[in-house]
């Protein structure tokens, strides 16, 4: 019987799936090779098991992590003056670069024994998201080296040697690191790299030295200028087989101090206005002995491997934790500005208009920190999700550009009006940076969620793909065929359960014991996560190596995908939280948001299907009733933008790690404005229902006249009037740029 499913079925399979599938390239199989799967193989599962994510717990700092957060993290916030960084002197000043290395904040990651501080991921991700909503500049400062540099590649694959001599020197500041990756005809695309490596004897130190001979051209590399140890990529040959019968060794990452011979480093880029160090290097002709190869000899040609293993964990981190602290800042200074600022006597935050927008960010800001905290969590457990740090950065820097912009429109003039008062211009500006950089958006959206998730993700898939391409046949049949009844189980279980829960959107999907009131978000997740299986398996088997090149079908199914970790993050933040009856507004709001975002996309995956038939197909078996879920109702909508216009506990729990300016600074005189404004609502109440709507000192004296307030509340409502006056004031300058007054 076996002998007969081989011939007749299986064979002919394989031959079908090596046309249709696409082939997996090497640099492909590295990159995949690199990180793992984890609770996105379960949302692509079409079941998840979510006691895998719930039992998990919320991360939790240790006692010397959340004293260093409390103590130098503070302390560094309180130092920056980041109008005066990014405009004045266009550079971090010495004694905040000094109070980095000093405190070891370019050691965050680096374990103890080498002088570093050994912190978890979490701990890394707070102290980034902490400096962030102070200064864009200092926080990638701080983040690079903690993230994708010459410190994570050397303790996941340096030599003792290595480890021994740069981590101490890292960790305490001696050295500073930055990686060259992006050249200027390649960009960041490993396989079109023109910077080279060749394989030869040189001079070091007075002696004849195995090595390589190295060209390259850099730019936009972060710290570049200021660096004293380059992480750089090339492209490695050896035409005189000194080191094998090999021409080509691949991509190698080598460890290069910035004062060899042939390095030359350029002036400076200026990336949207932001401070930070960015710049070109370049070298020419340089000499490099082949143990400055990170990891030795033995890592000739496993650089992208390298690269992409540290990607795995960095994207999830770095620059999430940039915006997740700037989304937390625009969502509790934007709700205070809306409660101080009045239009018509009124709190603008009360307009309809702007209660949705602040809405909207408070959304943003619960999802992203739900998110960041879940990833960062799993990071702590040891996990390398290559997917979910892909998701991760796309769209949290997504997200921080919708929170900025909202933020901005509330703002109107105080937000577009440049100085020390405006607190949200320059993170505006930051934004395209985060979205271009570590792999720029359009491409991780398009081609890497998907088209990773796809198959790392599925239980089969890989495997038979990887069947397919052995190059002894008889092996790969018998590989196949192993495979295939178990996926043929998978794609009717697949099939049955998408119909079943779009045919009844959901109601009799199952949940999780424990979740009460979030019982219902937890069925659609399932619902969806059952409709996406079974259109990943559509897509895949009618389009094949096709669906490559069908990026806005691999970037729609792909956001879906997003969008289902995203929200089952929220679940479980909202959970880990307590389920508080306070926060409902802001999980109501987020859920209905992002799922109605996920219908949205799987109705455009179906209207733009290739197979027109299958496209019409899947939306009869999946979504037979199109939209069901809408996103919030104006009142919902209400509901959450009041979280951030009342002090309360889920303002602070929401805005967790927002550092809230020195006193006298433009982030401080809001939040001042906002609690005296709170504080004395009573007192101002009584002045309206007098008549009196505005408030000044003349109006405040007339209330005294006539007896609506006493005294004691005149004086308090003085100092209310002088902070909200000061809240709502911008910065002027003369014809030469000079600030006034």
């Amino acid at each position: 019987m076996s002998d007969l499913r081989k011939k007749w079925m299986t064979r002919p399979l394989l031959k079908l799936i090596k046309k249709v599938l696409p082939p997996i390239s090497e640099t492909e199989r590295e990159a995949m090779e690199a990180g793992e799967v984890w609770w996105d193989a379960q949302l692509l599962s079409g079941k998840p098991d979510w006691d895998q994510l719930l039992n998990m717990g919320p991360p939790k700092l240790t006692e010397e992590e959340q004293a260093f957060i409390d103590g130098p993290t503070e302390k560094l916030c309180q130092m920056i003056d980041d109008w005066k960084i990014s405009f004045e002197d266009r550079a971090i000043p010495k004694e905040v670069w000094e109070f980095l290395k000093k405190e070891r904040f370019f050691g965050i990651i680096i374990p103890k024994e080498y002088g570093g501080l050994g912190f978890s991921p979490t701990a890394h991700a707070d102290i980034v998201t902490k400096i962030s909503t102070r200064s864009t500049s200092v926080g990638v400062t701080v983040m690079v080296p903690n993230s994708l540099g010459p410190g994570e590649l050397l303790m996941a694959h340096g030599t003792d040697e290595q480890k021994n001599y740069y981590l101490p020197r890292l960790a305490d500041g001696r050295d500073i690191p930055c990686f060259g990756l992006t050249g200027v005809e390649a960009g960041s695309d490993a396989a079109s790299m023109t910077d080279t490596g060749v394989v030869c004897y040189g001079d070091y130190k007075g002696e004849k030295t195995l090595g390589m001979r190295v060209n390259w051209h850099k730019r936009y590399i972060t710290l570049g200028p200021v660096a004293t140890i380059l992480g750089l990529a090339f492209k490695l040959y050896d035409p005189d087989h000194l080191l094998g019968d090999e021409d080509e060794l691949g991509f190698t990452v080598a460890l290069v101090p910035t004062d060899t011979e042939g390095v030359t480093i350029g002036q400076r880029h200026l990336p949207a206005m932001q401070a930070f160090q960015n710049g070109p290097n370049w070298g020419e002709d340089v000499f490099i002995p082949m143990d400055w190869i990170i990891g030795g000899q033995e890592n000739v040609g496993r650089g992208w491997h390298m690269l992409m293993s540290a990607l795995a964990a960095g994207r999830g981190i770095s620059l999430p934790s940039l915006s997740t602290g700037g989304a937390k800042m625009a969502a509790r200074l934007t709700g205070a500005y809306a409660r101080v600022r009045e239009q018509f006597s009124i709190p603008i935050g009360r307009f309809e208009g702007v209660q949705r927008r602040l809405a909207e960010i408070a959304g943003i800001a619960y999802v992203l920190d739900s998110a960041h905290k879940t990833t960062t969590g799993a990071l702590d457990r040891g996990h390398k999700p290559a997917v979910v740090s892909a998701i991760m950065k796309a769209h949290a820097t997504y997200g921080l550009r919708d929170a900025i912009n909202d933020a901005m429109d509330i703002h109107a003039g105080k937000a577009i009006m440049d100085g020390p008062l405006n607190y949200l211009g320059n993170v505006y500006r930051a934004v395209p940076v985060a979205i271009t950089v570590e792999g720029a958006n359009i491409l991780t959206r398009s081609l890497m969620i998907f088209g990773q998730g796809a198959i790392r993700c599925h239980p089969y898939l890989l495997d038979e793909m990887l069947a397919a391409e052995n190059p002894d046949t008889e092996a790969g049949v018998d590989e196949l065929d192993k495979l295939l009844p178990r996926h043929m189980l998978f794609q009717i279980k697949t099939l049955l359960r998408g119909i079943f829960h779009g045919w009844t959107v959901g109601i009799f999907a199952s949940s999780p014991k424990g979740v009460g009131y979030a019982a219902k978000y937890y069925r659609q997740l399932n619902r969806y996560s059952a409709i996406l299986t079974l259109a990943t398996e559509i897509s895949l088997m009618s389009l094949g190596g096709e669906l490559k090149r069908k990026e806005l079908i691999s970037a729609r199914l792909g956001d879906v995908l997003s969008q289902l970790y995203l929200l089952s993050c929220t679940l479980k933040r909202f959970k880990d939280d307590g389920s508080p009856k306070e926060d409902r507004p802001l999980l109501e709001f987020a859920m209905r948001a992002g799922l109605h975002k996920i219908e949205q996309s799987l109705l455009e995956v179906y209207q733009n299907f290739p197979r027109r038939f299958l496209g019409h197909l899947m939306h009869f078996l999946t979504m037979p009733w199109g939209h069901s879920i809408h996103t919030a109702s104006d009142r919902q909508a209400r509901a959450c933008a009041e979280l951030l216009m009342e002090p309360s506990e889920t303002r602070d729990r929401l805005t967790k790690g927002v550092f809230l300016g020195n006193p006298g600074d433009g982030v401080d005189i809001v939040e001042q404005a906002f609690q005296k404004v709170s504080a004395n609502e009573a007192a101002r109440d009584k002045l309206k229902k007098g008549g009196i709507r505005m408030l000044n000192h003349d109006t405040i004296k007339e209330g005294v006249q006539r007896k609506l307030i006493s005294e004691e509340e005149a004086e308090e409502l003085r100092d209310v009037a002088d902070a909200v006056y000061m809240a709502i004031q911008v910065d002027y300058f003369d014809d030469l740029g000079k600030q006034k007054g």
